[in-house]
């Protein structure tokens, strides 16, 4: 068995692990980062949702339910965590938009609107109301992404079509990186003489240059142009993640992709390493702190069985919320099911509560009572307790 040592180990590769990490290797410690395969991120829609309780998200935070995690963070740490990913995101060469004071609307594929806080500049220019004329262009064949449910729902909506030869979202979005494509392309969207305010696209445009394509579209057209994301996964969401991912690497992190925590090893209130397996090569990973970020449900981090939910990694005592019967709602599309409040509890260090461990912070999804959903809280609440996990950890090092 190798034996690799470092200061902090974090498990997940989610927004939230993956911001600790950067954090904490841009201050001098080492840093292995441990998944066994791709967030939830990839499925998202790339924004940052802090709190829809409210139009100004900080104040929505204020009227969050008293056991919810977000209130553990000081409202200085949550506006250094909105700073930091912004500064992170414009070096990364994706910028985000927005403010910790304001939310905004993106357009869904459903054409209703989702509140966000902070946005990819490249749906900075999508439509606040449904005054607001776009036309929509989409793509011959592409079946994650469905004009005529926005056109439905806005009577000053056209879409057309175009033909990219591939149907998928990931095979468009490469296309747009080519350069003869993207020519090709300009000179037909030219000839469709556009005369709605805005100019609308599924989330296609690049991979890595989607920026710069949607810039150059909207130069070409004298129009706001922004995209709106597709039905999961959706290209926003991975590009994120590869930003983050890229982010942590540059700032000195590592990662050990593909390798799952098959054991722990501990002595009294301290966890020493984690086993994880390669090719069915254990290998021990050992560490002076460590930090999970492992996600729920979706995520890997929590499974529920008929008698318990366990969480997968050190088998922390999970907040359960009441009997199993009032886990899930009648209706399958409300946001009021039980289960959204399992997880973990944890005290305003982000060390899990019921634990003797004392070498263990957890943050993200998988802490208990967030109800991500129902609050509009996701990668907000993802940047906030990671970087109030890592300050801890750097502490509990120092």
């Amino acid at each position: 068995m190798s034996v690799i040592e470092y200061d902090v180990i974090i498990i997940g590769a989610g927004v939230a692990g993956l911001t600790a990490g950067a954090y904490l290797a841009g201050r001098g410690f080492r840093v292995a980062l441990v998944t066994k395969g791709e967030p939830t991120a990839c499925l998202s829609t790339g924004g940052i949702d802090v709190c829809s309780y409210n139009d100004n998200p900080l104040l929505g935070i204020k009227e969050l339910p008293s056991d919810h995690p977000f209130h553990l963070v000081d409202e200085k740490i949550i506006r250094e965590s909105l700073d930091n990913f912004q500064t992170a995101m414009n070096e990364m060469d994706m910028p985000y938009k927005g403010s910790a004071e304001k939310n905004r609307f993106i357009l869904s594929a459903l054409g209703t609107f989702k509140t966000s806080c902070l946005v990819p500049s490249t749906m900075e220019a999508a439509a606040q109301d449904a005054k607001e004329s776009i036309h929509i262009i989409t793509f011959k064949g592409l079946k994650d992404f469905y004009p005529g449910y926005i056109i439905s729902r806005r009577k000053n909506a056209k879409f057309s079509i175009y033909d990219a030869g591939v149907s998928s979202t990931m095979g468009i979005a490469s296309h747009f990186e080519e350069r003869e494509f993207l020519e090709k392309f300009l000179l037909w969207l030219e000839k469709q003489n556009i005369y709605q305010d805005k100019i609308a696209f599924p989330a296609v445009l690049g991979l890595e240059s989607a920026t710069k394509i949607t810039d150059t579209i909207a130069i070409l057209t004298g129009k706001p142009v922004f995209e709106i994301p597709t039905l999961p996964p959706s290209m926003p969401g991975r590009r994120l993640f590869n930003a983050l991912k890229k982010y942590f690497r540059k700032k000195g992190g590592e990662i050990y992709w593909g390798w799952p925590v098959i054991g722990v090893e501990k002595s009294e209130k301290i966890i020493e390493a984690v086993i994880t397996s390669s090719k069915g090569r254990p290998n021990s990973l050992n560490g002076k702190a460590f930090i999970l970020a492992t996600g729920s449900f979706v995520g890997g981090g929590l499974t529920a069985t008929r008698e318990a939910i366990i969480e997968n990694v050190f088998n922390l005592p999970v907040h359960v919320p009441g009997p199993r019967e009032t886990w899930f709602d009648n209706d399958y599309f409300s946001l009021n099911h039980g289960i959204g409040r399992a997880g973990i509890i944890a005290d305003s260090s982000l060390r899990p509560a019921g634990t003797p461990m004392e070498n263990v912070f957890v943050c993200g999804g998988i802490l208990a009572n967030t109800e991500i959903l129902k609050n509009g809280c996701g990668h907000g609440l993802a940047l906030a307790t990671a970087h109030l996990a890592a300050k801890s950890c750097m502490e509990y090092i120092r």
